[in-house]
């Protein structure tokens, strides 16, 4: 399934088309009007970078920063990949105290970017385990961040089990950081989100000042969609490299497979989900960044979809149930004929 999974990844560019708005999508989405919880905040498809269909509740606008929360992770994975092409950063073999040499003798030391970004650093770090001593809650209250890295044992051997953890994240946000020697967010501003058109954004920092690698992010439901649209173009947005093709590619393929962990996915790749849809007897691949609440980005390359969802259920399971449900009921009616 693995190797498959990982072949489907053969990205095409496809230039922007204009599209006209599609009634069978803009229905789906109107449908979630009549949703019971009032925590719903916006919906947008883009086909071959379109918008063809786009919804707004609860009172939000289209100008309203949305908070997505740890698809901000997503965010933090296309900026590692940015600085492997700008030479910045060597190779995902390297060991986070190559960046970080303050860590050097603890248990983060040693592991591989690529175990990072896997979230198998095999640190005590699992964020649904409020014991562990790597918990997301400590990190964020911690007064010196790189002092608590370096404090956190480590539970596994590194590349041997996944387990999702905000301390993962937020350690490839600051080895990003150290390798161009920018805060990440100027980074980011320069060569991801300027060049997407993103204006209005706010990423959150830590107590040191670092940006938050784990998520904390917020920007409008259309820019959320642009991110996905140069993704499912393979790194091209209206024409211009952001990202080289053979890293959003690699980053989207699934290294592990989280089904028995995570309901929502079957795959886990560089702060990337995937999952197979199966909807009206076809397997639908899609690649997909998720956030607390409901906050997904969709990428739907055999279809030539992105989908943006935007929802405040923050800590709610139906949050992330609804946005799935969204996504599936829009596959199937693009299948219609």
């Amino acid at each position: 399934m693995m190797r498959a999974a990982i072949a489907a990844f053969a990205f095409l560019i496809a230039a922007p088309a204009t599209a006209r708005p599609d009634p069978k999508l803009q229905a789906v989405l109107a449908t979630f009007e009549q949703n019971e919880h009032p925590d719903l905040r916006g919906a947008i498809v883009l086909r071959n970078g379109s918008v063809v269909a786009e919804h707004y509740y609860n009172g939000e606008t289209e100008v309203a920063l949305q908070y997505i929360g740890s698809a901000g992770k997503s965010i933090t994975a296309l900026l590692t990949g940015i600085a492997i092409d700008r030479g910045r950063i060597r190779s995902l073999d390297d060991h986070v105290e190559t960046y970080l040499p303050e860590v050097k003798g603890s248990a983060i030391a040693d592991v591989a970017l690529r175990d990072v970004l896997t979230m198998r650093s095999g640190l005590a770090a699992f964020d649904e385990e409020p014991a562990q001593p790597g918990n997301e809650d400590q990190l964020d209250a911690a007064a010196d961040p790189v002092s608590f890295l370096r404090s956190i044992p480590r539970a596994d051997p590194p590349g041997t089990r996944y387990r999702y953890n905000s301390l993962t994240a937020w350690t490839a946000g600051v080895v990003v950081a150290r390798a161009t020697r920018r805060k990440m967010a100027d980074f980011a501003d320069a060569n991801l989100f300027r060049p997407l058109g993103i204006m209005r954004w706010a990423w959150a920092a830590d107590t040191a000042g670092n940006s938050k690698g784990q998520g904390n992010f917020s920007l409008t439901l259309r820019e959320f969609a642009a991110i996905g649209e140069m993704v499912r173009a393979g790194g091209l947005y209206r024409g211009h490299r952001i990202v080289s093709t053979a890293w959003v590619a690699d980053m989207l393929a699934p290294k592990e497979i989280i089904s028995d962990a995570d309901p929502y996915a079957d795959g886990y790749g560089y702060f990337w989900y995937y999952r197979v849809q199966r909807i009206a007897g076809q397997s639908i691949p899609v690649s997909f960044a998720s956030g607390n609440g409901g906050n997904k980005l969709y990428v739907v390359p055999s279809r030539h979809l992105v989908i943006a969802i935007t929802s405040s259920a923050y800590g709610k399971g139906y949050g992330q149930r609804r946005s799935q449900a969204i996504l599936q009921a829009l596959l199937a009616a693009d299948l219609k004929p």
